[in-house]
């Protein structure tokens, strides 16, 4: 199929009110991404040259979102500009249509689950020389689907279930929504649908019989039921999560990643986990995050835009934020925040602290309870900490600051200032001891209390 050109037409212009939302249905996130966003990847995939996004209800919305998922394969739109059916949304992009491409491919911008490999399964029927192959699923529940109806192999018609017949009702071969189209014949074809029925809009199912009365080769091709999952509400948005991640997380399990509680490692779209990381219960991964070989993410951690390199263990309960880089056999423990920071080779944050807007070196060690002063008010700043530094516990790095290689901050101290390497510093008040003033205070305050 590579010698072959293909058009993906994404039919995105249904307003899908069962949504209850002002968001257009198909900016509507499955695993961090827009489900237009989840087609789009598999057409690219599939190996579409160009893709034409047929819009509607969120017109402006909907584009700026297709503009925003990247380089790749070019993305034109088209306007609906009356809601009259399936197959007049796919003749709103005649431009590209017209365009003489070998395969033409007829997807659904609410259907994220529809992979690359169902795509090509299409495409390959187009290939052995079918003018049109429909995407179809067996399911021992087919209620609400339309049935495929086959002649000796060949299929000659879709039927919605309720112009069924009792024994066409029995079949369990469905109509999965999307389509593969000859670009030899898809225009005429296209233009011999009509508009009979009971809401006077053209239907792209009608094409099957059309093409079928014509004599030409048209083919169901089986996929998984999962494939064809059409999203029109939050249950079903709910549902997609959750196969979405079922896939993921066992495709990254036999990639050699080792996950402890699989059910719950929440997963972005464009996460990356090297083999032999272990990832415990309860880890949630936002888009953007890149996991090395080896390294270890303990329980209840979130992690976002961030990158944890080989043999890094991150947590529990550690949060890295955007920008947050840990290298090599760093550590990040307990109850740590990590922003925009870099956290250099072997360095380690046990607990308790906030690195924000910093450069950590080699081999530092940052103390229980240190925060980087990062911000002022009106906007941030950055702290570097040289290698093999020590920062004591609960000490406080007012940014902008340098902390030199070698250099040791004294527990407890608030650092204003930049210390040179190797130096010691201490930011601390002077202890005062009082004898005896303890109890005098304790019989004061309760007086005050009246106790």
């Amino acid at each position: 199929m590579s010698n072959r050109s293909c058009l993906t037409i994404i039919l995105a212009a249904g307003e899908g009110t069962r949504m209850k939302s002002a968001l257009p249905k198909v900016l509507h996130k499955v695993a961090g991404l827009e489900m237009l966003g989840h087609v789009i990847k598999s057409a690219r995939s599939s190996g579409s040259d160009e893709i034409a996004l047929v819009l509607g209800h969120g017109a402006d919305r909907v584009s700026a979102a297709a503009d925003s998922l990247g380089a790749g394969t070019a993305i034109s739109t088209f306007l609906q500009q009356k809601q009259l059916g399936t197959a007049d949304a796919v003749l709103a992009a005649r431009p590209a249509l017209e365009k003489k491409f070998d395969d033409i491919l007829v997807l659904f911008g609410d259907a994220p689950l529809i992979r690359p490999e169902a795509l090509g399964d299409m495409r390959m029927a187009l290939a052995q020389g079918a003018q049109v192959a429909v995407m179809g699923f067996r399911t021992q529940t087919p209620h609400g689907y339309g049935r495929l109806l086959e002649d000796g192999g060949a299929l000659v018609g879709i039927r919605e279930e309720k112009d069924c017949s009792d024994e066409q009702r029995r079949i369990t071969f469905c109509n999965g929504g999307a389509m593969a189209l000859s670009g030899a014949h898809a225009l005429e074809l296209l233009h011999q649908i009509g508009n009979d029925n009971a809401k006077g809009e053209y239907y792209l199912t009608d094409i099957v019989a059309i093409a079928a009365a014509a004599g030409l080769d048209v083919r169901a091709v089986e996929a998984d039921e999962e494939d064809a999952l059409g999203v029109n509400n939050r249950a079903e948005l709910a549902r997609a999560e959750t196969i979405w991640q079922n896939r993921r997380r066992e495709e990254l399990m036999l990639a050699g990643v080792t996950m402890l509680a699989p059910d719950s490692v929440y997963l972005a779209h464009d996460t990356e986990i090297g083999a032999d990381a272990v990832i415990e219960p309860n880890v949630f991964f936002g888009p953007g995050v890149k996991v090395a070989e080896g390294a270890l993410i303990r329980a209840f951690s979130h992690l976002e835009d961030a990158h944890v390199a080989t043999g890094a263990q991150v947590g529990p309960y550690a949060r890295l934020r955007p920008g947050a880089k840990v290298m090599e056999n760093a550590k990040i423990g307990n109850f740590c925040e990590i922003k925009k920071s870099r956290i250099g080779e072997g360095a380690k944050v046990p607990h308790l602290s906030y690195v924000g807007d910093a450069d950590v070196g080699a081999g530092a060690n940052i103390g229980a309870g240190t925060i980087t002063c990062n911000y002022d008010g009106f906007g941030k700043h950055r702290t570097e900490i040289g290698d093999n530094a020590f920062v004591g516990t609960n000490s406080s790095l007012v940014a902008p600051i340098r902390i030199g290689a070698g250099a040791y901050v004294a527990s407890g101290s608030v650092v204003t200032q930049d210390v040179p390497d190797d130096a010691l510093a201490f930011g601390r008040a002077r202890q005062s001891t009082r004898e005896g003033r303890g109890r005098q205070l304790r019989e004061r305050l309760r007086k005050l209390a009246g106790k």
